[in-house]
């Protein structure tokens, strides 16, 4: 049987989506229900849904980020979203993620079950037909990767002078570090660490045009704590220290 998840954070919902479907006509079983996007993520991870139905406007949480997420790590599951976002842009964006329904709320019987009939008939084309559905899959897959990356490139350019950690961006991202460091890598040529110090070295440059501003600054500054270890990285980037720099720069 094929395994339903359900993702909102309103539990009349939940339990609705639950009880009105008869999901077993349908071949199809409820596995999980979750009332937010981190614990959906969670379920989903742990249940690998075939089916999920989602709601994208839950407090805490940016439900375009949370599909990308599941589109990356489930790359065969079936998505549905049931929303009352009434925005174009944002159905749009979904749908380039590998969502294949996108039911405004309230949704009536007839709709929600149209769904279901639609993504467990998507189901069954895959198995006999695996080969037929891998442009589709990595195209949305893809898109999903690229939209996480985006993403995860933006946080570390607004906070490249915080403690910033791969844990912590995976979890901005809802994907593990394993997934958000084969992304970088895949989309950036380049792994974390490295594209991290590459923003803050470049902010370096920049306030090292600031004569009243000590080198020891300026690494705290770009999110260094140490100073020998900005040095390090600095030399390692430009190939010079930081005072040549500034020396050339100045001079």
């Amino acid at each position: 049987m094929y395994k339903v998840v359900i993702i909102d954070d309103e539990p009349i919902i939940v339990e609705g989506l639950s009880r009105v479907i008869k999901w077993e006509e349908y071949g199809c079983r409820l596995s999980g229900t979750a009332y937010d996007g981190m614990e959906g993520v969670k379920v989903i991870r742990e249940q690998e849904p075939d089916i999920i139905f989602s709601d994208i406007a839950m407090p805490g949480m940016d439900g375009l980020k949370m599909i990308a997420a599941i589109r990356v790590e489930q790359p065969d599951a079936m998505i549905a979203i049931l929303t009352g976002y009434r925005d174009f842009d944002y159905a749009q964006t979904a749908i380039r993620l590998g969502v294949c329904r996108f039911l405004l709320k309230p949704s009536n019987l007839t709709e929600l079950e149209e769904a279901v009939q639609f993504m467990v008939s998507e189901l069954k084309k895959k198995q006999p037909e695996a080969a037929g559905h891998e442009d589709t899959e990595e195209d949305s897959e893809g898109t999903a990767g690229s939209f996480i990356v985006k993403n995860a490139m933006e946080y570390m350019q607004n906070h490249y002078a915080e403690k910033v950690t791969l844990s912590e961006l995976a979890d901005k991202m809802y994907v593990s570090q394993w997934h958000l460091s084969k992304l970088l890598n895949k989309h950036m040529k380049k792994s974390f660490s490295e594209l991290l110090n590459e923003i803050r070295v470049k902010e370096a440059k920049q306030l090292l045009k600031d004569p009243s501003l000590r080198v020891g600054d300026v690494a705290e500054m770009v999110g260094f704590l140490d100073i020998a270890h900005f040095s390090r990285v600095f030399k390692k980037y430009t190939e010079m220290s930081a005072n040549e720099y500034r020396n050339k720069k100045l001079g």
